[in-house]
């Protein structure tokens, strides 16, 4: 080989390692973009988690409530029905 081509080979070379190396510089930054993207969705997810957690310990307190009430309403109708049938009893 002469030193033309031996300057042709060595610049081939080098211009498929640089084009290796933005591809790789090129891969690298859709890895951070994923990255980013999944760092995010996972946040997004995180606030929705806490959101629900939320919403449940609400929708127990109120379910509790409403079990309380029925109880009082349920013994109030007890009380009632027993009123009643003291006064048929009598009446009758």
């Amino acid at each position: 080989m002469n030193d033309g081509q031996l300057i042709e080979a060595a610049t081939r070379r080098l211009t498929q390692a640089l084009d290796a190396l933005e591809a790789a510089i090129e891969r690298r930054r859709e890895a951070d973009r994923s990255e980013s993207a999944l760092a995010a969705q996972v946040q997004a997810l995180g606030d929705d988690r806490s959101q629900l957690a939320a919403d449940l310990d609400a929708a127990s307190a109120r379910a509790k409530r409403l079990e309380a009430a029925n109880r009082a309403v349920a013994s109030r109708l007890d009380a009632t029905m027993q009123s009643i049938r003291a006064v048929i009893e009598r009446s009758g």
